[in-house]
């Protein structure tokens, strides 16, 4: 059994999935969000698109960080990770504008005061006029905030996006065929639009990261950031301390502020790829939860998805494996590993697509490609050998 699966966790959620298999999948069930009719404005032209998503277990390196060095604007990363999990997920079905968001934010009083919260609503205000400038207009609509420290040991930072939209606009991955190529934007280095560098690590695979690269001194600290019905061997089993600095690019960085990099949205570059290049997007995917192994829920029908150029993972996922001995199988199926969007597109358009990513100071390139078969299967090579899903 993995450590992953020791804590309680899994990055394939089969309970989840497995408990809403009787729901209703919606208009477009390949789509990466579930997509309904215009209940809203009753127009057959047009649907409703809603996502619910948040900032998971990053929330308590947040409040680890926070505490051991009085950094409060840390959890202004933590508002972000919340935003960009739903906006980048809604990307992939088309969407970029007009939506609307309100905040659930569950917190226990007795370690998360009053001036926490102001950090993260008004940080999330920030993010909003931030990505105005760019042209996504997310509108603010509030929330609930609740104090319930009987059910949380810190604080839980979530929120649910919506949007109505016009059905020729919509990605739905049903366009995802034979021959097409996967042009992957890369997860980490510094953004056009970033102030500073970013590790990759995104929203996902957060409490690995924490229990693997930090040390018992955290539990012994900090025992309310942790289920305490876990086993001692799987509880902050690494060797760091959150300020302990490694070299990035020639400087010095220290471990929390990689593990704790905000979520890097990619909503600038897909908005203009998807007014310029629409017709040429087949599909997207985001590679959140699952990793690498994502785009195999998305595939319209039997493939085998091929990913044989594979960006070098950075610097935070080596720290990780390292310290908690995962296999890479493992690894490429928590964490994005170097590219956290796909897009799927024609061999032809690969390059204008990659020059949007570019334009934007992102890096991308030609990760892999789709090929006939009879079932579905992921097969990933590289540098670490080969890899079968």
């Amino acid at each position: 059994m993995s450590l992953y699966t020791q804590r309680g966790v899994s990055a394939q959620k089969e309970e989840v999935y497995a408990a809403t298999r009787h729901l209703d999948q919606g208009l477009y069930p390949h789509a990466f969000c579930k997509i309904y009719k215009d209940y809203l404005g009753n127009d057959d032209s047009w649907v409703n698109i809603m996502h619910a998503d948040g900032a998971g277990t990053k929330s308590i390196l947040a409040y680890l960080y926070w505490k051991e060095t009085g950094d409060i604007s840390v959890w202004k990363g933590i508002a972000q990770d919340s935003v960009v999990m739903n906006i980048d997920d809604l990307l992939c079905a088309g969407v970029y504008d007009s939506l609307i968001f309100s905040s659930t934010i569950d917190r226990n009083k007795t370690h998360i005061p009053g001036e926490v919260l102001e950090v993260i609503i008004n940080g999330t205000q920030e993010i909003f006029n931030w990505l105005k400038g760019f042209g996504v207009n997310i509108h603010y609509l509030g929330g609930e905030t609740a104090d319930v420290g009987d059910v949380v040991r810190t604080i839980a930072v979530n929120g649910t996006m919506t949007a109505r939209w016009p059905k020729d606009k919509l990605i739905t991955n049903d366009n995802i065929k034979p021959g097409d190529v996967i042009v992957g934007l890369a997860s980490f280095g510094q953004a056009s639009y970033e102030t500073e560098y970013n590790s990759g690590i995104g929203s996902n695979g957060l409490t690995s990261a924490r229990h693997d690269v930090l040390n018992k001194w955290y539990a012994e600290n900090f025992p309310n950031t942790y289920e305490p019905a876990l086993q001692d061997e799987v509880v902050y089993i690494g060797k760091h301390r959150l300020a302990d600095e490694v070299q990035v690019n020639g400087k010095a960085i220290n471990i929390g502020k990689l593990i704790l990099s905000p979520t890097r949205t990619y909503a600038p570059v897909v908005k203009q790829l998807l007014e310029q290049q629409f017709e040429a997007i087949h599909g997207l995917v985001h590679c959140s939860g699952g990793g690498q192994t994502k785009c195999m829920k998305y595939l319209p029908s039997a493939m085998r998805v091929v990913k044989d150029n594979l960006f070098e993972p950075p610097l935070i996922f080596d720290i990780i494996q390292k310290a908690s001995n995962s296999s890479f199988k493992e690894m490429y199926q928590v964490f994005n590993m170097g590219h956290r969007l796909e897009i799927f597109t024609t061999k032809e358009s690969a390059a204008d697509v990659i020059a949007v990513a570019k334009k934007f100071g992102i890096e991308a390139k030609v990760v892999g490609r789709v090929e006939q078969a009879n079932f579905s299967e992921l097969f990933l090579q590289g540098s670490f050998g080969e890899i079968r899903y």
